[in-house]
């Protein structure tokens, strides 16, 4: 175990950890909202449930192609500009759909 975080230190930066620390805790999130979507009694065919499959949609591609990226290019080249716009936008349609669905949520 220690030489792995020796590695990990050696290879990743103060930034790069901080940003696949968010990348996890983000993914752990995507699992919860499937166990939300899961255990919802509420039709998913709502505006609701549209906005936000749609954002999940949006986030599970764009970690692929944040992957697909890694995987072509390695760890220390620069993330394509394609997939940061992509990125971009995919997080702003997040953030629409938590804020929609906290409305809706409260205007229930």
């Amino acid at each position: 175990m220690q030489y792995i975080r020796q590695l990990i230190r050696k290879t990743m930066n103060t930034l790069s950890m901080i940003g696949a620390s968010i990348v996890t805790i983000a993914l752990i999130s995507y699992s919860a909202t499937i166990f939300m979507i899961l255990g919802s009694k509420n039709s998913p065919f709502t505006l609701h449930g549209f906005i936000g499959y749609s954002a999940l949609l949006a986030m599970i591609i764009e970690v692929a192609r944040i992957w697909n990226a890694f995987i072509k290019n390695g760890m220390r080249s620069d993330v394509p500009r394609r997939v940061h716009i992509y990125s971009r936008y995919a997080y702003i349609w997040w953030v629409i759909a938590y804020i929609t669905g906290s409305l809706i949520a409260m205007s229930s």
